[in-house]
């Protein structure tokens, strides 16, 4: 093997090599050897990793602003991280999510789990969107596009620089269209027999979230003549699926009017538009207010932001969680269908259940859970990872 011609960073002695070994991809800040030579790379270069007897332990990417300083690459020291090693990544990805879904409305890359550490893709059909949330990613994400652009065919490319990853690695926050034109309309996107509006351009996130696909279906199995309320709907995500499954009405709420249009354009798209209803507003104050009008539906569903980004907001999240829980409780028909989704990756999925659970106690409620879901198989978990499986969704019979 030849050796590459790139800085070395070391592991302290009592660093965990071993975990590094077996596939765990992160070094922390406090577990780096940081003399003036290390002090000197500049943050997203390619380095070459060794334990602190000088053997190597893979090819990583550095990032001294960032708490995880090496993200791991490959556990080939001698790998050459160029166009060749990242169609190569992006061809193994396509080729998995090819054999998932009919048409190219998924998630293309995962972090991690699909090799490319703090990089997310995805796909609207003709359209990608690249959130490079790592330094490396950002330094390199001119051979990212045009590699992308090569093995899927994709015509436009934006890099979305929004989210607080971003700025845990000391990167800007400007968006930009890397290739192709930025869509002036939104792309439909045709999910469990529903069409969406994905808002590629100004939307949240990337436009749309795949990863509620499993989730949304198995509300929508639970909906069929069934009045639904969708609370913190964004562009309709378990209302329209639902609808199409033969719901008898469904009520979507969310404090974005932009995001409550999309949903409409969705639900007319879809041709449920005469079971369809928003209501634009705080989600907390808008469930107070139902439950004020006497409303029950037959299945609720709410699917908060992250109440817990971090590990210091969990306790407040939890809270925050408890109270969805406890107010959505009272809003559901007896025998009905209660839905409680998280995000948060810092909010575990015991903790989780355990909230949701004191909410609807405290509701004077009592449930079986039926079912937990998680996100979908386009966003896979790297194993030695937990926070790559921050999404839960928790079913109750009421």
């Amino acid at each position: 093997m030849t050796q590459i011609d790139r800085p070395v960073v070391r592991l302290r002695p009592n660093a965990a090599a071993k975990a590094i070994r077996h596939g765990y991809p992160w070094v922390y800040d406090n577990e780096l050897v940081f003399d003036r030579r290390t002090k000197k790379i500049p943050d997203g270069t390619i380095v070459t990793l060794e334990d602190n007897e000088r053997n190597p332990l893979g090819t990583a990417a550095y990032n001294a602003t960032s708490k995880i300083t090496c993200r791991m690459l490959d556990q080939d020291e001698t790998v050459d991280i160029s166009y060749d090693w990242i169609a190569h990544k992006l061809r193994k990805a396509l080729d998995l999510r090819e054999r998932m879904f009919d048409q190219p409305f998924y998630r293309l890359i995962h972090a991690e789990a699909d090799g490319f550490p703090g990089v997310i893709i995805d796909r609207f059909g003709d359209v990608a969107v690249v959130q490079p949330n790592a330094a490396w990613a950002d330094m390199l994400v001119d051979t990212i596009v045009q590699a992308l652009c090569d093995v899927t065919g994709v015509q436009t490319v934006i890099k979305n620089a929004s989210g607080r990853a971003r700025s845990l690695e000391g990167l800007d926050d400007e968006n930009s269209v890397a290739v192709g034109t930025l869509p002036t309309a939104p792309i439909p996107v045709l999910m469990n027999g529903a069409t969406y509006m994905a808002d590629v351009a100004g939307g949240q996130k990337t436009g749309l979230y795949f990863d509620q696909r499993p989730n949304h279906a198995f509300a929508a199995s639970l909906s069929k003549g069934a009045d639904v309320l969708d609370v913190f709907s964004h562009v309709g995500g378990f209302s329209l699926s639902a609808l199409a499954a033969g719901a008898k009405s469904a009520l979507a709420v969310d404090g974005s009017a932009p995001a409550l249009d999309l949903a409409t354009q969705g639900a007319a798209s879809t041709g449920v538009a005469d079971r369809f209803d928003t209501r634009r507003g705080d989600a907390f104050d808008v469930m107070t207010q139902l439950a004020e009008e006497g409303r029950t539906f037959d299945v609720v569903i709410c699917d908060p932001p992250a109440f817990a980004s971090s590990k210091p907001a969990l306790e407040t999240g939890l809270r925050a969680y408890e109270r969805v829980a406890r107010l959505a409780s009272d809003l559901v028909k007896e025998g009905g269908i209660l839905g409680l989704c998280s995000c948060s990756h810092a909010a575990q999925l015991d903790k989780f259940r355990t909230a949701s659970v004191r909410g609807i106690g405290r509701a004077g409620r009592s449930a079986a859970l039926i079912h937990t879901g998680f996100a979908g198989a386009d966003h896979p978990l790297h194993p030695q990872l937990a926070q790559t499986g921050y999404l839960k969704a928790l079913f109750f019979r009421l």
